[in-house]
């Protein structure tokens, strides 16, 4: 089971004290937390920096195609310690689906946690890069998704 959501109401709407929880778990568990999958070390992007925050961290709360436009998608939020948890599991939770899919140049690895939660890592020489992760609720992106996982386990890479 992933670990318990973090709500802003347990901080009582205050969005500050929220942020800075979540940054702290961000800091401790997931940038700085000794993350390994497939046997080589996730890292986590820090430039563009705003508001002393790395870039990954924005990214792990924040939704929005473009970067300087993103908003508080409070889902992501919430999850921010599954992020964590569905690394560390894939593999041995049967309920997190792995695949890579390569998109342009950038060969990516998606681990997909109940057809409910997405972390994507990008595979980097000698490490993974934490891409993003969010909730996957638009039906056409699910259908999406469960056509590209299916077709990649089809042909059993």
């Amino acid at each position: 089971m992933p670990p318990d959501l973090i709500t802003l109401a347990a901080f009582n709407g205050d969005w500050a004290a929220y942020e800075d929880a979540l940054h702290e778990v961000f800091i401790n568990e997931i940038a700085r937390g000794g993350l390994i999958f497939d046997g080589l070390g996730v890292s986590c992007r820090r430039i563009p920096e705003s508001g002393n925050r790395w870039a990954s961290f924005w990214h792990l709360i924040q939704e929005g195609r473009i970067e300087d436009d993103r908003t508080p998608d409070l889902r992501r939020c919430e999850r921010i310690r599954w992020v964590r948890w569905v690394i560390l599991n894939a593999g041995a939770e049967p309920a997190i689906d792995v695949w890579r899919n390569q998109r342009k140049s950038e060969s990516s690895i998606l681990l997909w946690y109940r057809e409910e939660y997405l972390v994507v890592l990008s595979a980097r020489q000698g490490y993974h890069l934490l891409k993003t992760a969010y909730c996957t609720e638009q039906s056409r992106r699910i259908e999406q998704l469960r056509r590209e996982r299916d077709a990649y386990l089809r042909v059993g890479r």
